[in-house]
């Protein structure tokens, strides 16, 4: 800023070109009468129309405007002939291959345009627009999240007041289910320096069931699973389901007994993806565990989210649980 009293300095032609090209402005005139166009360099280059083209119109350079938006920019360049004061739309232009936002601005002298002619510039304003709808995505990605969450939440409260005994025990059980869902969340989320939103079949499997395996010296889980990616989508409805299946082990099955084994083993054939739940040493089966293992949001999640099924064999051995799905839904 010039000190109080110094006069402003002049700006000459070659000041004001710098100024403009600094800044990414493109100049433009259009003679609302003929349709004349006149754009200065930069302008050709945004518009990429060549300066031998010839006379430029709206119609020569409507020919790069992006075909959803050029009936709402016709409409809106026709319209600023009636136009007071200033003018201004965004609009999308196809440019070496690529998608880019412009903002055309503009204004008359007066009411009635003098001379004809209205001035304006052209902007490149294609990085704010991809800022904004990267929020955008990002507003909506959260708010998909969270309607999810109250969702699981709904649901897993649902599931424990069904078998809790006391208000203590549900309260036990439903944090025990939410905190395991919470580990193997962080073992999906993407981290600073992580470029992959995927873990690993046995890692999750292993984090999940690591509570149980401290029950007792003798119980022994044991996962033998292939290297196998589970995609962020796929994680939480795996997570539940398996937290669902230990949690009944632990009241009903294997590991409610310091005998008891678990064995989680899984094969791939093609598309499917088979995972078998081994239980061993248990009692024998009882009314009470026909309530969880019939869940039908364990059913419904298993059909709905990774396109599989569950199903469920007893025997004097003990329980067998074949989990079949589908590696592509699984993977994501």
């Amino acid at each position: 800023m010039p000190a109080e009293g110094a006069s402003m300095p002049v700006w000459h032609e070659k000041h004001l070109r710098a100024a403009t090209k600094a800044a990414g402005v493109a100049l433009w005139s259009w003679n609302v009468d003929t349709d004349a166009i006149t754009m200065d360099e930069r302008a050709y280059e945004l518009w990429e129309v060549s300066k031998t083209h010839g006379q430029i119109t709206f119609e020569v350079l409507s020919r790069n405007i992006h075909p959803a938006d050029l009936e709402r920019v016709r409409s809106a360049f026709s319209a600023t002939r009636s136009i007071v004061g200033a003018y201004e739309i965004d609009f999308r232009i196809l440019a070496d291959g690529e998608v880019r936002w412009i903002s055309a601005r503009g204004q008359g002298d007066d009411a009635d345009i003098a001379d004809r002619l209205m001035f304006g510039i052209f902007l490149d304003v294609t990085q704010r627009k991809q800022a904004e709808e990267a929020n955008e995505l990002l507003a909506g990605e959260m708010s998909h999240r969270v309607k999810n969450l109250l969702t699981i939440a709904t649901a897993l409260t649902q599931m424990t007041s069904r078998t809790a005994a006391t208000k203590e025990d549900m309260a036990h059980d439903l944090a025990s289910r939410l905190i395991a869902l919470g580990r193997a969340q962080d073992l999906i989320h993407s981290r600073p320096g992580r470029t992959s939103a995927a873990a690993l079949l046995g890692d999750l499997v292993s984090v999940l069931l690591a509570p149980y395996d401290e029950k007792g010296a003798s119980v022994r889980i044991r996962v033998s699973v292939p290297k196998m990616n589970v995609g962020e989508r796929s994680s939480t409805t795996l997570a539940l389901v398996m937290h669902e299946l230990a949690t009944n082990s632990a009241k009903y099955g294997s590991l409610s007994v310091s005998s008891g084994t678990l064995d989680v083993s899984c094969s791939a054939h093609d598309d499917e993806v088979v995972i078998m739940w081994t239980e061993r040493g248990g009692p024998p089966k009882s009314a009470d565990t026909t309530e969880g293992f019939g869940s039908k949001l364990i059913h419904r999640s298993m059909s709905a989210q990774l396109g599989g099924t569950i199903a469920f064999d007893w025997s004097a051995e003990g329980l067998v649980v074949t989990l079949r799905m589908s590696r592509e839904r699984m993977a994501n």
